[in-house]
């Protein structure tokens, strides 16, 4: 058992593919590409099957297990908290209000979580609980402890958090969609999802950024911070002045699959 002190798996699952990645506390240790699955349509039933499957095929007695979510899988909404709000109950009818406004039914069979204040809007998040029930279910058949799951936004901003530059947006690219949080100031405004054209480059980019800034009604930001696989076109170069864009590197093997770097969604270097 002590050659095996400070691993763990993480589990990449989206409707079209997954993927199981072993990472370590140790520095010199790379994270290593398990398994890996894909599928020509989106089937979630038969990610969950495959995920049952891996886990049964490399399972470890009591090791932590964390599991990041496509946001295919999961509704991401944001809540602007009622004036003179004091109780956490009055920040979840919110919540749910919201929720309903958006989605056009009660959240009843979702978890629903939250960075909740009574002073800001917040961003929540809701995942099937029959979805996580699965999950808790594979992992423990397989001896894992099963210590979070993750919407893939919500690791990745949590990740990034403190390298958020004052006046930046932040972005993040999986499966040829680019999800984005519009902040005014320090204050999260919308969480806005677009798929990636083929061929996008810096130009669409800046007009969507332009769109998105005028949908929300805000102006445009003095920086978007994107990660993920984002076209190299989009960093900032000589010449364009509208708005500055930061891709966030990571050290990952470039010919991993999309699943691979989304389990690795939200690890602290």
């Amino acid at each position: 058992m002590r050659k095996w002190f400070g691993q763990s798996l993480r589990l990449g699952l989206a409707p079209d593919g997954l993927a199981l990645v072993r990472t370590s506390i140790w520095p010199h240790e790379r994270a290593r590409l398990l398994a890996q699955a894909r599928f020509k349509e989106n089937n979630v039933e038969a990610a969950l099957r495959e995920a049952e499957r891996m886990l049964a095929d490399h399972e470890r007695e009591g090791w932590a297990l964390r599991v990041v979510l496509s946001d295919e899988l999961v509704r991401l909404w944001q809540v602007a908290p009622p004036p003179g709000a004091a109780r956490m109950a009055d920040l979840e009818a919110a919540c749910a209000l919201r929720y309903r406004a958006l989605f056009g039914a009660s959240p009843a069979g979702w978890q629903v979580r939250a960075d909740w204040s009574a002073t800001r809007p917040f961003l929540a998040s809701a995942v099937p609980q029959a979805l996580l029930a699965q999950l808790q279910q594979a992992a423990a058949g397989s001896g894992f402890r099963l210590v979070e799951v993750a919407p893939q936004f919500v690791a990745a901003l949590n990740q990034h958090r403190s390298m958020r530059r004052p006046g930046a947006w932040f972005g993040v690219v999986h499966g040829g969609v680019l999800s984005v949080a519009a902040f005014d100031g320090a204050l999260l405004a919308a969480v806005r999802t677009a798929p990636i054209p083929e061929g996008a480059d810096r130009d669409w980019l800046e007009g969507h950024v332009a769109r998105e800034a005028l949908r929300v009604g805000l102006g445009r930001p003095e920086r978007l911070q994107v990660c993920g696989p984002a076209p190299k076109a989009w960093a900032s170069s000589a010449g364009r002045l509208k708005f500055a864009c930061t891709l966030f590197e990571d050290e990952l093997d470039p010919l991993w699959p999309d699943s691979a770097r989304l389990a690795m969604t939200g690890r602290a270097p």
